[in-house]
């Protein structure tokens, strides 16, 4: 919670949003930075259980997921000048990615707890993502 806060306390400052910052590209910035740290944190557990190669596509998915969605959440969080298309393009990447990291991690589940977390966390930052492209422009 205290990073969300960072987040929006240092957007809302940005002299081009003179305190009115988009709600929604606020929510996926969050989203993205948590969805991250999700990813990292399920590809670091599934390293530690006693059978590895029934996960290796799931931790391949998972460091994918967590790279794009740090990538995006650095350039949703720059606000001066503007790169519209790529920054719309990595929101669509970012959704894609954790909508099939989340498929994959949600395939786990039931075996790994860890993964259940994950799934839930992609599915969150994939519909933030999909919510925050049309406050894009």
């Amino acid at each position: 919670m205290e990073r969300a806060m960072h987040v929006r306390e240092m957007i809302s400052t940005h002299p081009h949003f003179q305190g009115k910052a988009a709600d929604a590209l606020l929510a996926c910035i969050e989203q993205c930075y948590a969805c991250a740290q999700t990813c990292t944190s399920c590809a670091d557990a599934c390293l530690g259980e006693a059978e590895i190669a029934p996960l290796v596509q799931c931790i391949r998915r998972n460091l994918d997921c967590a790279d794009l969605c740090m990538a995006t959440g650095a350039m949703a969080s720059r606000r001066t000048g503007s790169n519209i298309e790529v920054l719309r393009a990595a929101l669509n990447a970012c959704a894609e990615a954790c909508r099939v990291c989340g498929a994959e991690c949600r395939g786990h589940a039931e075996m790994h707890e860890h993964c259940r977390i994950c799934a839930d966390a992609c599915q969150s930052c994939e519909q933030a993502c999909r919510m925050a492209l049309p406050q894009v422009h």
